[in-house]
């Protein structure tokens, strides 16, 4: 019974005290016309920016890495039918399908000589 009330008033200060604060900014301490807390904003800014670009290269650095990690193991097989013309035995032309591996680029694989 106490730790129910134990935590019960731990997450609802929590939940109190972690909420955003959104005051006008006619109720602000400062006056953000003066040198030091335009200088803070600015210095926030930069500082927000800067941060929050390397995050963003990092992550596109560890995606790219993966990316090129897994890329040997891709077993994905491109196949492109094409067709031929062909005379019969009776002299009519038709056309037949055949297959071509391609790469990613639809390049045509061609298959080992022996």
């Amino acid at each position: 019974m106490n730790t129910r009330i134990l935590v019960s008033t731990a997450l609802l200060s929590v939940t109190l005290l972690s909420g955003c604060a959104s005051r006008p900014t006619e109720a602000r301490g400062t006056n953000p016309q003066q040198p030091g807390p335009a200088v803070g904003y600015a210095v926030g800014s930069v500082v927000g920016a800067v941060t929050g670009q390397v995050t963003g290269a990092v992550a596109a650095g560890a995606e790219a890495t993966a990316d090129a990690m897994k890329a040997p193991f891709n077993n994905e097989r491109r196949v492109v039918r094409r067709w031929r013309a062909e005379t019969t035995a009776d002299g009519r032309t038709i056309q037949v399908p055949y297959e071509v591996e391609v790469d990613a680029q639809g390049r045509v694989i061609e298959p080992p000589k022996n």
